[in-house]
């Protein structure tokens, strides 16, 4: 068996081949609630075993391998402690990633298992396992909506003060925030704009969860909530139109009938906001082209290229300009034509 620090090809390999044990092995922690469990100091492993009901001998080997790879740090009186990339599997920091762990590690991974049939077939995994698309089985199942939430709040949440650093909305008084989830990013901007007003447009039951984010954020008074479906219409009263990370989650078709609603809703000097990865046609790096795997595999959608979203943007009646950010997520400015 390879080493860790073996630098052969084969040994690299090896390793990539074995990434889903550390997602597992993460997950299970996650879901344990470790972290929380030892946020006041070391604990020994036999009082956490005691407090997640778990084998003592099994947890602690759990615990050994995860601090092998810098997730909790053990002594020589077997107690663990949190190390800082455990921190952030804490559910009470901000950028928490414990949502995100279970559910990548938890029904998230059986959709995945599938990978193959989507590349053979080029349909959706998860709705092969489990009997429904995505956003319909999360209205399903109340629970999972609410970890797809704060998921999704945990891998966005820093991309919000990207966009308001590369993206001037200065002029803007209403912005309505199309398939707005929690309403956590429409809530950014108007903490940082007090004179803007805004409007969260998402499905009923999705409206009906955001309503508390949204008072709770003592926005109240400046922040409509409106139910409906933008594969139908979308509202008409702002004059800026944001989308994040919704274009993402559907085909070419389902994309231009979404863009062409709010396109109908628009006037000729409004904006639209598409904020997206935006994929480089290059052999570099970049998160997107993994993230599109998993658009592929869960919701059914894709990551786009800079071309791929001009010919978008076009079939709806929109000029296109792609404002850059400090993270791995573009501003695709539209502009009526």
């Amino acid at each position: 068996m390879p080493v860790m620090n073996d630098p052969s090809p084969e040994a690299q390999l090896f390793h990539l081949v074995s990434g889903y044990w550390h997602t597992q092995a993460i997950y299970v922690a996650a879901k344990l609630r470790i972290a929380d469990l030892l946020k006041d100091g070391p604990r020994t492993v036999d009082d956490l075993a005691t407090a997640t009901g778990t084998h003592r001998q099994s947890l602690y080997r759990l615990l050994r391998a995860l601090s092998s790879i810098g997730i909790f740090s053990q002594n020589d009186n077997e107690q663990f402690s949190l190390t800082s990339l455990a921190q952030p599997l804490r559910s009470d920091v901000p950028g928490s990633q414990q949502a995100m762990a279970i559910m990548r590690g938890e029904w998230q991974y059986h959709a995945w298992g599938e990978l193959l049939y989507s590349i053979q077939t080029g349909n959706c995994a998860f709705e092969k396992v489990y009997g429904a698309p995505l956003f319909d089985y999360l209205l399903q199942n109340p629970k999972r909506n609410e970890l797809f939430d704060d998921a999704m709040t945990s891998i966005h949440g820093r991309e919000a003060s990207a966009m308001l650093e590369s993206y001037d909305f200065s002029g803007t008084e209403k912005l309505i925030d199309v398939g707005g989830g929690n309403g956590s990013l429409l809530a950014s901007v108007l903490q940082k704009f007090p004179d803007m007003k805004g409007i969260l447009f998402d499905r009923p039951a999705v409206v009906d969860r955001s309503n508390e984010h949204v008072r709770d954020a003592g926005l109240n008074h400046r922040c409509q909530l409106v139910a409906g479906d933008f594969f139908t219409s979308v509202p008409s009263d702002a004059d800026t139109y944001l989308l994040r990370h919704i274009i993402h989650d559907w085909n070419d078709d389902q994309s231009v009938t979404i863009l062409r609603n709010c396109r109908r809703a628009m006037s000729n000097t409004d904006r639209l906001l598409v904020i997206e990865s935006v994929i480089p046609t290059d052999n570099e790096p970049f998160f997107g082209k993994w993230f599109d795997l998993a658009m592929m595999v869960v919701p059914g959608g894709m990551e786009r290229t800079e071309e791929e979203y001009g010919m978008l943007f076009e079939a709806a009646g929109f000029r296109m300009n792609v404002i850059r950010t400090t993270m791995e997520i573009s501003v695709i400015e539209g502009s009526p034509v």
